[in-house]
């Protein structure tokens, strides 16, 4: 291991943002997208999970097929299929339905 290294980069220490961060919801800090490991309030510090398949919020309406990627819409806190001006934050794993509120996102480095 060189003598840069610091960590794998898979889970990241951060600062809460403003209305703080839940367990488990999705958040786009910067330009850091990740799930929160635990709730923190603003301000505090708190661990973004940013790899790995995640069960998400998703926008209702939408068919997601596998392999499709994934926007996150800070408006809404929820997962979507239309890019827009949104971030590309993951791609689905599995088929979701139109009626889902949840779908299988694996998540992609963000930049």
């Amino acid at each position: 291991m060189s003598k840069t290294y610091v960590q794998h980069g898979k889970t990241l220490p951060l600062t809460a943002p403003a209305g703080g961060v839940i367990s488990g919801s999705p958040y786009l800090i910067g330009a850091i997208f990740g799930v929160a490991q635990f709730t923190a309030a603003a301000g505090d510090s708190f661990e973004l999970e940013t790899s790995g398949v995640h069960r998400l919020p998703k926008t209702t309406g939408q068919v997601w097929g596998e392999g499709e990627v994934l926007y996150f819409d800070p408006a809404t806190g929820k997962l979507t299929d239309t890019a827009g001006a949104l971030k590309k934050v993951g791609v689905a794993v599995a088929d979701a339905a139109t009626g889902d509120v949840v779908g299988l996102v694996k998540l992609i480095p963000t930049i």
